[in-house]
């Protein structure tokens, strides 16, 4: 029996220089900086040899995730740096329900060569809950003002 490969979510680690504060760097192979447009709903895509680190540097969006033939809604913002690791094989999407769009750093961990399939689309097995996604969001953006 195969290990099923987890998303994990963890805080950053920082310090406190004078009115600065640091966060602990990722490590990487290679760093993106991405940006996902308004009112985007993603499709889902697949990495084969390739772990995302995602971290949201401006704005907020909900990360979409699919395991066990389940949605996981994970909302994601500027004000909770926190960085979310995608092994690869996870089906993964984005939703940025903001008129503003999302920015964050990817520091990529390479496991082998891009695949020739990688970044493509793959078909949803059934829709998005919006309902829940923006739920999900709403719940980050009430913890964070807490």
């Amino acid at each position: 029996m195969g290990l099923i490969r987890q998303v994990e979510i963890r805080s950053l680690d920082s310090f406190q220089g004078g009115m600065v504060e640091f966060y602990t760097p990722q490590s990487s192979h290679e760093t993106m900086l991405v940006q996902i447009a308004p009112h985007t709903l993603d499709d889902l895509f697949v990495h084969h040899f390739q772990t995302d680190q995602l971290l949201v540097v401006r704005g907020s969006f909900v990360l979409v995730i699919l395991q066990n033939r389940q949605y996981h809604y994970i909302p994601l913002g500027q004000y909770r740096p926190q960085v979310v690791k995608i092994p690869p094989g996870v089906p993964h999407g984005a939703i940025n329900f903001n008129s503003e769009p999302c920015v964050l750093v990817n520091a990529v961990l390479r496991h082998g060569k891009p695949h020739e399939r990688d970044y493509r689309p793959l078909k949803k097995p059934f829709p998005f809950d919006i309902d829940a996604a923006k739920s999900a969001l709403e719940q980050l953006h009430l913890s964070t003002y807490r």
